[in-house]
């Protein structure tokens, strides 16, 4: 591990980890902003949910190198475009999100939703003001997952030139150096941690309803 070379690399790896922050938390918070309303719709689909559900699950089984290379040509961007990690990642998220929403709409209670109808709440309101709060645990645990989860993927871009972490992976690969490699790995590590470890402390406030917990 050669200290020197992470002093002269440290203004380059600043920008690189900025960039690695920025794909992997941006397309988790627009595919939750999409997963929500939609998994709200999807909710109320009776047996139809598991199908729709189903199909869209398959948007993550779609190779991630085969999706950064497709996606220019169906966007009209170019190979190295941000917008392309971002869109893809935003799928995967969305895919992951969409099931844990309906998951977490599904373990409200019947009795509580029956209480806000007789209370006058309206479907819209109900759902605002009642489902998604006591939702938020069950979202708040697939959000930490997706978000670790992006921070592996987002290295993957390294291949087709995209700027992040995973640039120190190919660089040490191609020079025959550990020390990017080993200081990616590091960082990558550190990252999931902390906005893991955000999610949670996120989901602990937005619930403070239920019992405390301490942070693991």
């Amino acid at each position: 591990m050669r200290f020197d070379w992470l002093f002269q690399q440290r203004e380059n790896i600043a920008t690189l980890l900025g960039w690695h922050i920025y794909l992997s938390v941006i397309p988790v918070l627009i595919g939750l902003a999409l997963a929500i309303p939609v998994g709200g719709i999807l909710h109320r689909c009776g047996k139809f949910k598991d199908g729709i559900l189903n199909v869209l699950g398959l948007l993550y089984t779609i190779p991630s190198l085969a999706l950064f290379v497709l996606l220019p040509g169906l966007l009209g961007t170019k190979i190295l475009d941000t917008v392309n990690v971002v869109v893809a990642l935003t799928l995967y998220a969305f895919a992951l999100l969409i099931r844990t929403v309906c998951d977490g709409l599904d373990s409200v209670p019947h009795e509580t939703r029956q209480a806000a109808v007789a209370m006058g709440y309206r479907p819209l309101q109900r759902f605002l003001s009642v489902e998604l709060p006591l939702a938020v645990p069950v979202i708040a645990a697939g959000m930490r997952v997706v978000v670790v989860s992006n921070v592996s993927i987002v290295s993957i871009s390294a291949l087709v030139g995209m700027p992040q972490l995973g640039a120190l992976f190919t660089q040490g690969f191609q020079l025959h150096f550990l020390t990017p490699i080993i200081a990616g790995i590091f960082l990558c590590i550190v990252l999931a941690l902390l906005l893991d470890n955000l999610v949670l402390r996120t989901g602990n406030k937005m619930t403070t309803w239920q019992p405390k917990r301490n942070a693991k």
